[in-house]
Formats: C-alpha cells, structure tokens, sequence
C-alpha cells in the first residue's frame, strides 16, 4: 500500500485568526487523532495533494513533533466558492483497533456484455468497510467476465477477505452492462417482426 510522507509543524497559536494567517502563508490547517491528545499542526497543501486529489486509498506518514504517525485521512473540507484546502483530520492508526475507511472498487476479466456491445456503467466507486490496521487494504475487486448484457454486479458478489467487514448493502449495484439504445431497437424491431410472422403462420395453413 503506497504511503505518502507528510511533514508538520505544530500549532502554538489556535482560533479563527490563527486558521486565518496560516492560510494566507499557503498552510493548511491539520489535527492528528488517536494519539492521546489531539495534535494541532500545520502542513503544505502541496504535500496533501497525492493523499487528497486521488481516486485511490494511501496512507500517510505524518511526521510532526519529532515523532512520526502511521495514519489516515478522516475528514478534510475545501472553501465553498475557492475550492482552497482548508483543514484536514489524520485518524493515527493502532494495532488491533478497527477503523471504517472507503476504499476503491476495481474490475478484472472482461465482460461479455460489454463485448456484445454493452455500455458498463459503474454505479459505486468507493466502499466503506471496516477492518483493523492488519488486514487494511487499499482496494477491493470484482470479477466481471460473466457479467451479461442488462446484468448487474452487487456488493454481496465481493469474495469475503480475512479482518474485512463490508459495511454497504449486499443488494447495492456497483457496475450494470447497459443495453444501448441501438441493441434496444434492434432487439425490438426482430421482436415485431417475429411476431408479425407468427400471425401470419396461420392465416397461411388455413389458406392451404
């Protein structure tokens, strides 16, 4: 699992003001937990950027204090019209204690739908589970060669992995083969037709 050095320095002064000059010098505000007392520091937004504006799930390594923490990211939040970082919440990871993350859905095999011409269209991205740092892991996959058109794959299709609690619905659709519109005309035009046929059949025995 790829894990991303992210280097702080800690927060003497606290408060909206402080919040204030520090994100004026380019910093963003952060707050390790679940070590003890929290940690206020401070980090470069240009270090959170492979950990933030990414599809897939990594780790960090926070290094503040003298100290360096195994840790994830819990809770982060952008200004509403800037779109500028402004705070981020590390979760420090502890041997044996479970954490709930959402990671990454991926597909391996290819579907004959798709071959047939279908469109897959992905419905669920991410999934939350719960697991402790042992058994976390950075994705989980799905197998979707016999996936047909007009199929769906669902949560409960996910092969069971050791220390790994999947929180979502078994029922929930994560990828459907859509039919496309063509192949939907298609199939009813021949089904118009070989009904069109069938009335004729015996129209013709009886004229015989």
């Amino acid at each position: 699992m790829e894990t991303i050095t992210v280097n702080g320095e800690i927060r003497e002064n606290l408060g909206k003001k402080s919040s204030k000059e520090t994100r004026r010098e380019g910093l963003v505000p952060a707050v390790l937990y679940g070590k003890g007392d929290p940690v206020h520091f401070t980090v470069k937004a240009l270090d959170l950027r492979d950990l933030i504006y990414t599809a897939e799930f990594k780790l960090a390594d926070v290094n503040v204090g003298g100290e360096s923490h195994r840790a994830i990211i819990k809770e982060y939040q952008f200004h509403p019209v800037t779109d500028q970082l402004r705070h981020v919440d590390f979760l420090a990871l502890e041997d044996g204690r479970p954490i709930k993350v959402e990671v990454p859905v991926t597909f391996t095999g290819t579907s004959p739908g798709v071959r047939g011409g279908g469109k897959l269209q992905q419905s669920v991205r991410r999934i939350k589970i719960k697991t402790t740092p042992k058994h976390l892991v950075d994705s989980l996959t799905l197998d979707i060669s016999k996936l047909e058109l007009g199929q769906s794959i669902r949560v409960r299709d996910l092969d069971p992995m050791e220390g790994v609690e999947i929180q979502n619905p078994g029922g929930q659709p994560i990828a459907t083969v859509e039919v496309p519109r063509a192949l939907r005309s298609a199939a009813t035009a021949e089904k118009k037709a070989s009904e069109k046929e069938a009335k004729k059949a015996p129209k013709a025995a009886a004229e015989e």
